[in-house]
Formats: C-alpha cells, sequence, structure tokens
C-alpha cells in the first residue's frame, strides 16, 4: 500500500503535466491552425506521449526509460487512451454539438484514472 500511496500523487503529477501539454497543443492545433477537433486533439495526444511516458518511468513506477518491452505495453495503454480520447471527442463535441473545450475538460477528467490502472498493472508491471 506504501507504493500505491507514492505513485498516486506522482502520476497525477506528471499526468497535469502531460495534460497541460495536452490541452495546449489541441487548443494551439485548434485556434490557430484551423485542424478540426478530431486533428487537433490527437496533435495534443502527440505532444503529450512523452512527457507522459518519461515521467511515469522515471519517477511514478521507478522503471528504466529505456526498455523495449515495456515502451511497448505503454504505448498499447496509451492508444487505448487516445481510443477513448477522440472517442469521448466525436461523441460530445462533433455529435452533441458541446464546445470544444468542454469536451477537452470531460478527457482530462476521465481518461487518467483508467489509464494509471492499466499503467500499474500492465505497462509498468513490477519485474519478478
Amino acid at each position: 500500500m506504501t507504493e500505491l500511496r507514492r505513485q498516486v500523487p506522482l502520476f497525477a503529477i506528471v499526468g497535469v503535466a502531460a495534460t497541460l501539454t495536452h490541452v495546449i497543443a489541441a487548443l494551439a492545433a485548434r485556434e490557430i491552425a484551423g485542424l478540426s477537433p478530431l486533428a487537433a486533439n490527437f496533435v495534443g495526444y502527440a505532444c503529450a506521449v512523452g512527457v507522459s511516458y518519461l515521467g511515469n518511468a522515471r519517477f511514478t513506477f521507478r522503471r528504466a526509460v529505456l526498455h523495449g518491452p515495456q515502451f511497448v505495453r505503454f504505448i498499447v495503454v496509451s492508444l487505448a487512451g487516445l481510443a477513448l480520447t477522440q472517442g469521448l471527442t466525436w461523441l460530445l463535441v462533433e455529435q452533441a454539438g458541446w464546445p470544444f473545450w468542454a469536451g477537452l475538460a470531460v478527457v482530462a477528467a476521465a481518461v487518467p484514472a483508467l489509464s494509471f490502472v492499466m499503467q500499474r498493472v500492465w505497462a509498468f508491471r513490477a519485474r519478478h
């Protein structure tokens, strides 16, 4: 339980940094480059994924950064998160007509919890 207590706040800090990177890049892509909501969200994801991997490998889960199988598992989890963010963006912004920023707020609240669980139990699982 002590390990979990240490990991959760670190995951939150890394997540805030990655989420801010995602949101700022997505808003810039939408407002400055005029990309569609889905394309802008993908730009945000692409900018944030490195922040998330490096921060979580190094700080949250204390694993080696250069570890091929771990990185592949992380990418699988990350792409599942991307699919969820794209699905929520499509549903809320494209279909329900919500403002883009409101859809991003839902994404920023929904995806991290699922991501933490999948990263902890699978992507960065403890080596035995």
